[in-house]
């Protein structure tokens, strides 16, 4: 690895490298380089380039985090948030309101499942899933089921990085040195169907991660349990994808045992998977809670939010308790400028976007799965625009290359040389780029990606790490 540049380095004439060293703390920190640590400097962003600080043209394999759905440098949703902000800039949630938040809640409404027709506002996904589960919390109390707080979650789960979103969170590593509110979260198990146990059919996988979930809720006691939350896909676990009519079974059980069934379409709402909400057109479910954030605004300005069943607010309008307050709020929820940019972000996902989307996502899935001839890739899988190349020590025991477990960053290096911003995570690599991608430009993206893992494949052989 010696003979590939670090691309945490930057020039050391920029001065944001030094003034990050001795005062940015940057997310998710190791302890021995807190404070003081520089990544990757991006200058600018166009389309679905990026610009680092050594003046190198990247491809945006991860669309910024998720999120830059239209691409880089969109006139029009900078135009807006300049336009919003000189008619009105900020007004208090709590005893003011705006239009653009208005306006935007009822397209919203239009585009989500079932009687899911009003929406709260939050500043991202995190504060979207802490907003939902405090909603639960609130409407149990108002019903006269105090007890009914318990909350099921999964392996491979990544939900926010807020006290109690972040309490669900099943990913390695995430929690080793974080404290979390165990006592309300029970979690099942990972529905990552490439772990699944070898000799048994994805059929018979998905019966028992049903069954499981059935035995839990007899265990525990459905009068115990308030919500079950779920990603359609499993994003940030590495784009793990549930057999099929998995969601379906399990949003029954919940219907059957009164359990609220939270989606969380942080990652796949807003084009990610060619639909504005994936719940019902891909998965065939209706939530009670659908959970939103990074494309609504395509990253350009901080927003989320949780769309809400119009049953549940009918049946807090019934309740014996009229005054009970929902004592929950943001400074800046339902803030103008991010309403304001959300709606001309949805004109121009349903102005075209959303169309190619859809039309170029089987052409993404079919180049990325010709990855797996290298012999390093166990598999690649994805839906929509959103993917996961994971790499391993052999095909047979699917070892996660316990003896080098950063090798997603190794890729990442070679493949910042080679023109292409990878996300690792560990031993995969996840590719989620802007949805204006064009085919040429996944062409591109992958062979990119193919010679990033060819280069790591030589570097472990070197090493001895690994031999293929």
């Amino acid at each position: 690895m010696a003979a590939v540049r670090d691309s945490r380095e930057m020039a050391a004439e920029n001065p944001a490298v030094e003034l990050a060293k001795s005062h940015l703390v940057q997310p998710w920190p190791y302890a021995g380089s807190i404070g003081a640590e520089a990544r990757t400097l991006v200058t600018s962003g166009d389309g679905v380039y990026l610009i680092d600080g050594d003046g190198k043209k990247l491809i945006d394999g991860p669309a910024g985090m998720w999120c830059i759905n239209v691409g880089h440098r969109r006139e029009e949703l900078a135009r807006v948030m300049y336009e919003q902000a000189m008619e009105l800039s900020y007004n208090t949630p709590w005893y003011t309101m705006n239009a653009p938040s208005a306006e935007l809640s009822r397209r919203i409404a239009e585009y989500a499942p079932g009687d899911l027709n009003h929406v709260f506002y939050t500043t991202g996904g995190s504060s979207a899933v802490e907003t939902a589960l405090r909603f639960m919390q609130f409407y149990n109390n108002v019903r006269g089921r105090p007890e009914k707080k318990l909350i099921l979650s999964r392996g491979g789960a990544y939900h926010g990085s807020t006290y109690l979103s972040a309490s669900l969170n099943g990913r390695p590593r995430d929690r080793d040195w974080m404290d979390a509110a165990d006592d309300l979260v029970v979690k099942l198990s990972s529905p990552d169907p490439f772990r699944r146990p070898k000799g048994m059919s994805a059929e018979a996988f998905c019966d028992f991660l049903v069954d499981e979930f059935r035995d839990t809720v007899k265990s525990v006691g459905a009068q115990n349990i308030g919500c079950f939350v779920g990603e359609p896909i499993q994003a940030s676990g590495g784009v793990i994808i549930a057999p099929a009519g998995y969601l379906k079974r399990i949003r029954d059980i919940c219907r059957e045992n009164d359990i609220l069934y939270v989606s969380d379409e942080v990652v796949t709402g807003f084009g990610r998977l060619g639909h504005v909400f994936a719940s019902e057109e891909l998965f065939d479910i209706e939530p009670d809670m659908i959970t939103f954030a990074k494309g609504v605004t395509s990253g350009y300005f901080p927003l989320g939010g949780v769309v809400i069943s119009e049953r549940l607010l009918k049946e807090l309008n019934r309740s014996n308790h009229p005054d009970a307050m929902f004592g929950h709020g943001l400074t800046y929820t339902s803030h103008p400028v991010g309403c304001a940019v959300a709606l001309k972000n949805l004109d121009l996902l349903e102005g075209g976007i959303l169309d190619h989307a859809r039309a170029v996502a089987p052409y993404f899935q079919q180049r990325l799965k010709t990855l797996e001839e290298l012999p390093l890739v166990g598999e690649v899988r994805g839906a929509g625009l959103m993917a996961c190349v994971e790499c391993v020590a052999d095909r047979e025991s699917k070892d996660p290359l316990q003896l080098d477990k950063d090798v997603g960053k190794r890729i990442d290096q070679h493949c910042h040389e080679l023109g292409l911003l990878v996300r690792p995570l560990i031993n995969m690599c996840v590719m989620s780029p802007p949805l204006v991608i064009t085919k040429e430009q996944i062409d591109h993206l992958v062979a990119i990606l193919r010679e990033g893992i060819s280069r790591t494949m030589d570097d472990l052989r070197k090493e001895g790490v690994w031999q293929g």
